[in-house]
This record gives structure tokens, C-alpha cells and sequence, in this order.
């Protein structure tokens, strides 16, 4: 049977990783995460960050960017406007609990959506991959860290077995990259930029796609 992942289930997890979640994963997505940044960067301007966590990405950030973080988890972001206050970040506009399949934004309101680690914490992908493309201008673009299922083989039969558990932590493990790929060929506006392989051990990947005029 299918593992099934909710909303509110997910928020729950994130909310009990709050407390550790920096020093468990802050070493780990380093890498991925200053890519992901660096990335945004080079296009400049409003930038939405899904899934922002604890903030720890936002002091990062060239204090010429505007910055908007956005979460379902309400305690992770507690920590994320505790650094905010604490470092002065003043070029963060807003930090707000919001659904990243149901955003609360106008169309056409960001020049970058930077998605680090949580598509694949999210229920619907798909879904959330389309309000990114809605609420970026045309001309932007989508940045996404990610975790990349296997398809096949030792590791894919141990990701799948391991859904039930990872899904109830609050994100997959069963994500290939032909998941990705048929979305882009099947969204009007969208084209890939670029596919870069990440640390650690080459199971993620930075993905950049950018928004046609339509």
C-alpha cells in the first residue's frame, strides 16, 4: 500500500525537529545549501524561500536580496525570527506559517523561489512545484536542493522499505529524478537551466528551472 503523507502529519515532525534540526542537519546540506544560495544570488532581487526552517540560510543570503522565508512548521519558525531579531536582518521582509502547495502571494511576485530539502517533505509535490512557478516572474527562477531517489537496485529497495518510517520523520526517501523531469516537460512555462550533482555521496542534486513569458 502506498505511504500517505498530510500536511498537518509533516508540520508535527518539523515541529518536533525544531529543537535539533540545525545541529543535525547543518553540517550535512552545508554544501547544497550555500550552492542553493549562491545561485539565487546571481539572479538577484525578491526571493521566496520554501521551507526555511530555522532561518539558517537567511544570514547567508547578499544583504541586497529581499528576502521572504515561509514554513508549516510553526516552532521551526520561531527559531527563524529569533535569528532574524537577533542578527538584524532587516532585508528579511517577512517570516510567515504558510502551505507551500497553497501559497498566499500574487502571481508573478518573486525573481527567485529557492526550494532547499523539502519537496520532497512535501505532500504533493506537484502541486507545490506549480505555485512556484505562479508566484515567480517571468524572466526568474526556481532553485531546488534535493535528495534524488534511485530508481533501481539495492538502494532503491531500501528507500522504498523504508517510506513508512522516513514519512512519518517528515519527508521520502522514493523520489526519483523521472518524477522531476515529467513535471517540467508537462508545465507550458517552464524549462530546465540546469541538473548539478550535490554532496553528500551524490544522492542530491541542485536543480534550476526557469519561467517563460506566457
Amino acid at each position: 500500500m502506498a505511504t500517505v503523507m498530510r500536511t498537518e502529519g509533516v508540520a508535527a515532525a518539523y515541529d518536533r525537529w525544531a529543537p535539533v534540526y540545525d545541529l543535525v542537519f547543518g553540517n550535512v546540506f552545508k554544501s547544497g545549501r550555500q550552492q542553493a544560495i549562491e545561485a539565487a544570488e546571481a539572479v538577484g532581487g525578491r526571493v521566496l524561500e520554501v521551507g526555511v526552517g530555522t532561518g539558517i540560510s537567511l544570514p547567508q543570503y547578499d544583504r541586497s536580496l529581499r528576502l521572504t522565508g515561509i514554513d508549516i512548521a510553526d516552532a521551526m519558525l520561531d527559531k527563524a525570527r529569533e535569528r532574524v531579531r537577533k542578527l538584524g536582518l532587516d532585508n528579511v521582509e517577512e517570516i510567515a506559517v504558510m502551505d507551500a502547495e497553497n501559497l498566499r502571494f500574487e502571481a508573478d511576485s518573486f525573481d527567485c523561489v529557492v526550494a532547499q530539502y523539502v519537496v520532497t517533505a512535501v505532500p504533493n509535490p506537484e502541486a507545490a512545484l506549480d505555485e512556484f512557478v505562479r508566484v515567480l516572474k517571468p524572466g526568474g527562477e526556481i532553485i531546488i536542493a534535493t535528495r534524488i531517489g534511485a530508481t533501481r537496485g539495492v538502494r532503491g529497495g531500501i528507500e522504498k522499505a523504508l517510506m513508512p518510517v522516513t514519512s512519518r520523520l517528515g519527508w521520502r526517501t522514493e523520489f526519483p529524478m523521472s518524477r522531476y523531469e515529467a513535471w517540467a516537460r508537462a508545465h507550458p512555462l517552464v524549462t530546465e537551466i540546469e541538473v548539478r550533482p550535490l554532496p553528500p555521496l551524490g544522492h542530491f542534486a541542485l536543480l534550476r528551472y526557469g519561467k517563460r513569458p506566457g
